[in-house]
Parts: structure tokens; C-alpha cells; sequence
């Protein structure tokens, strides 16, 4: 090849310098300074960006409040005053500060049995079969420890029917209950359920359920306390029931004496409950219910002069599942400890949502709604996803009991007046369903039931 073709030409100096003139003219000083104070701004960030990291690192308790409307973030579940109790009283009410939960939502994602998506099946979505040869599962006048709240037969009710309906998932079935392998499954444990009457019903159900094949004499139910238990001496087994209708701290812990106007809670703590559940090895968690009854009253534990804030009831339930999923998160081996959380229980309160142009609830209804997906407005969908939103951060730590879907079916299986509550109802408000029915709670033998062998299927 001849490479002479590639020599490069001298130029005279006088040609070089019009090409340097030609150069400059075409990097004007506008874009040299926009181009500087381009590398000043990307250096401006990057310090900021370190300075706010380096910050929340120093102090860990509350992440810093960088910009004037940015929420607070407070670490919870810190040993804080003394406990709340029903004489707990507001020093004054102020605005809500904006302050949230900080807590670490990274859950497991290597151990555990967070329900749901890994079934082939989901046990959740079904429907209701009338099967009067295989329930009841056990009968109302035979559990010793029956409530008269939900002994409807008891008081009154004649219609039986709500005791026979079996749920059927599609496309697969549910573990059939056997009383003896769930005694196994408990063996040496205590299983707790916490939460409000809601959980404290399914409680009773799996005592129901559970109480016949243990001889009277090796049996034993602690008095009515914030902590019931039942206990099988052969089993050395526990079944449990903590009143902790909140879930945080509340001065509603009182479980007779909570019927209080003023509702007051620690948001950020669930360390005086906690204390009495940590030591369960299977946790069964429920709230929804009082969160729907008015704005709720903020005390929190850093608070020195009394002083509250007010915030309506879904948000304050948003800052107390907080508080708790920071102790599930922190506290809980799921190759240790199972925890299952228990969605909202539907209501039936008004007949029109199922029978358009009525004027009733619950009372007189005689079997389930049959629209496929139905859902009411005892159901609160926002709650509902805001709940989920958590649970699903905690990954395998938490496993979920949907009962809320199945039970919007079941009009016909609350106490209405067929019920006894402190005080028997009188006859003029037995002769007053509208106001005087329970449209909440469920009898018993019932719907509970069902959820208790939901249970049963993923333990």
C-alpha cells in the first residue's frame, strides 16, 4: 500500500490562526456559563443528597423534616409514660401534627407461609352449601363455654338454618376440621387470638370446637380478664384470647369497662399488649371495628403535657397497624412463630343493599346472598386495601384469613335480637328489630366456625 497518500500538508501560521478565530466563534460565552452552572448545580445535589443520608443515619428515631410540609416519621414502639387506662383523660386537643409510622417493612422473603397467591386453589372464593349431615360442627347447648351474645338457639332464635351451611372454595375443597389433629397441631403451643368481640367470637368458636374430647376434670377457663385462656392439661396446650381491641395502646382496654366518649390512643405503641402476645406461638390478629366509630384521640408517647390530637378513624387505624407491623416485622422468626391476620368482618345493617326497596337488616334472614362477588357497605374497600398494603410489605412474616368476602354472603347468620348482651332485651326492644338488632356479631354455631377452619387449613 502506498501510505504516502496519508502525509499530512503543513500550513502556514497565518492559516492556523483564522481556524483558531473560526474555533472561539463558535463556543459563545453564554454556553460556557450554562455550562458551568450545570456542574455546579449536579454538585449542589449530591452534597444535599449526603448530607440528608448522613443525618438520618446520626438519628434514626425520626427522619429528618427536610422540607416545611413533609410528614415526620416516628420510630415506634419506644419505652415511653405510663400505660393508658379508662380514667385517661386529654389535657387539651390540638391539630393533628401530621406525624406518621417509621418501621421497616422489609419482611422475609426466604422463610415462612404468607398465604394466598402460592395456593392452587384459593380457599377464599366459593360459596355456601346447605349440608345439614355434617353441621353443626358441634352443638350450642354442649359448649360450656358458649356466650350468651352469640347463643342465638338459646334466646330465642327458632329458624336453625344458619347453623347447616357448609363453604364449598371453587374447583378444590377445604381441609375438613378434625378435632384430634388440630390438638396435635397445638400441642406444647398457645395460640392467642387478639383483638376485638369480633375476634373474641372466633375464639370462642375454636374453644366450641375444640373443648369435647378434653375431659371435664383436665380442662380448665381462666375468669373474664384482659387475657382469658382456656387450657388441656394433656395437650399442654392453650387457647387464648387477648382483649386488645385497637391494637395499640389504648385507654379502651378496660374489657369490661371500655364504653368510654372519649377514645384515646398511643399510635405509636403496642409494647403494653405486646408484652402478653410475644410469648403465643401461633398470633391471630384482628381490627377494624372500632376504628369506624368517630375520630379517634392521639396521645403520643413523646407527648409530656397531655396534649392530643384528633384524626379521623381510618387514618389514626392506618398509624396503629404501623406501630404493629413494626413489631411483627422486628420480632417475629416465621420458622418459629405463625401470625395470621383476620380482614374486617362484614355487617348487615341495612336489607336494601341485598333487597332493593326494604326497610330491614339482618333480622328474619333466613339464608345467604347469592350474587357471585357481592359486596356491601359493610365493607370498607379503602380500609381494606390500605390494610393489605402493610400486610403485603411484611411478606412471609404474616399470613392472611380473607374472611370478608365469604361472610358478606351471610345476612342470615348475626343474632339480632336473638341475643343477650350484659342484660336480657326487653320487650319493647325485642319488638324493634330495626333498632335494637345485632347486625354484627355472628351466632354460634355459625360463620366463625368457618374461619376457624380456614385456620385449621394453613396451620
Amino acid at each position: 500500500m502506498n501510505f504516502s497518500n496519508f502525509r499530512v500538508k503543513s500550513k502556514s501560521p497565518s492559516t492556523t490562526m483564522q481556524k483558531l478565530k473560526w474555533s472561539k466563534k463558535k463556543v459563545p460565552f453564554f454556553t460556557l456559563l450554562m455550562l458551568f452552572l450545570l456542574i455546579l448545580l449536579a454538585f449542589s445535589t449530591l452534597h444535599s443528597e449526603h448530607s440528608i443520608t448522613k443525618q438520618f443515619h446520626e438519628n434514626p428515631h425520626h427522619v429528618l423534616n427536610h422540607q416545611q410540609f413533609s410528614p415526620i416519621y416516628v420510630k415506634p414502639n419506644l419505652s415511653g409514660p405510663d400505660v393508658l387506662d379508662r380514667f385517661s383523660r386529654c389535657n387539651k386537643t390540638i391539630e393533628y401534627s401530621g406525624r406518621k409510622i417509621a418501621w421497616n417493612g422489609r419482611g422475609s422473603k426466604r422463610s415462612g407461609h404468607r398465604i394466598v397467591s402460592s395456593e392452587r386453589c384459593n380457599v377464599f372464593s366459593g360459596k355456601w352449601v346447605f349440608d345439614n349431615g355434617s353441621y353443626p360442627l358441634y352443638n350450642e347447648s354442649n359448649c360450656p363455654y358458649m356466650s350468651d351474645q352469640l347463643a342465638c338457639h338459646k334466646h330465642g332464635r327458632s329458624d336453625l338454618g344458619y347453623q347447616h351451611w357448609r363453604w364449598q372454595p371453587h374447583n378444590c375443597n377445604l381441609k375438613r376440621w378434625n378435632v384430634k389433629e388440630m390438638w396435635e397441631k397445638l400441642r406444647n403451643k398457645r395460640l392467642m387470638f387478639v383483638g376485638d368481640s369480633l375476634n373474641r367470637g372466633q375464639w370462642i368458636s375454636m374453644v366450641c370446637l375444640l373443648q369435647s374430647v378434653i375431659p371435664a376434670d383436665k380442662r380448665s377457663m381462666s375468669p373474664n380478664a384482659p387475657l382469658t385462656i382456656f387450657r388441656a392439661e394433656e395437650y399442654n396446650a392453650s387457647v387464648e384470647f387477648l382483649w386488645a381491641p385497637l391494637l395499640v395502646e389504648s385507654n379502651s382496654d378496660d374489657p369490661i369497662n371500655h364504653r368510654l366518649d372519649e377514645r384515646i390512643i398511643r399510635p405509636d405503641s403496642v409494647l403494653k399488649h405486646a408484652s402478653k402476645w410475644k410469648h403465643a406461638d401461633i398470633l391471630v390478629f384482628n381490627t377494624y371495628l372500632w376504628w369506624r366509630q368517630g375520630p379517634v384521640k392521639l396521645l403520643w408517647s413523646s407527648e409530656e403535657n397531655g396534649a392530643c390530637e384528633e384524626l379521623d378513624g381510618q387514618e389514626a387505624m392506618e398509624l396503629a397497624m404501623g406501630a404493629w407491623a413494626d413489631w411483627v416485622s422486628s420480632e417475629v422468626d416465621p420458622l418459629k412463630k405463625r401470625v395470621f391476620f383476620v380482614t374486617m368482618s362484614p355487617t348487615h345493617l341495612s336489607s336494601r343493599e341485598w333487597k332493593p326497596g326494604s326497610e330491614g337488616n339482618c333480622y328474619g334472614e333466613k339464608g345467604p346472598i347469592d350474587i357471585e362477588g357481592y359486596w356491601g357497605i359493610g365493607s370498607d374497600l379503602p380500609t381494606m386495601r390500605s390494610v393489605e398494603k402493610i400486610l403485603s410489605s411484611l411478606n412471609s412474616k404474616v399470613s392472611v384469613l380473607n374472611i370478608t368476602q365469604l361472610s358478606e354472603y351471610r345476612k342470615d347468620g348475626h343474632p339480632s335480637i336473638f341475643r343477650k348482651f350484659w342484660e336480657p332485651l326487653r320487650p319493647e326492644q325485642l319488638s324493634n328489630p330495626p333498632s335494637y338488632s345485632d347486625c354484627i356479631h355472628w351466632c354460634l354455631p355459625g360463620v366463625p366456625d368457618v374461619w376457624n377452619e380456614l385456620l385449621f387449613h394453613f396451620l
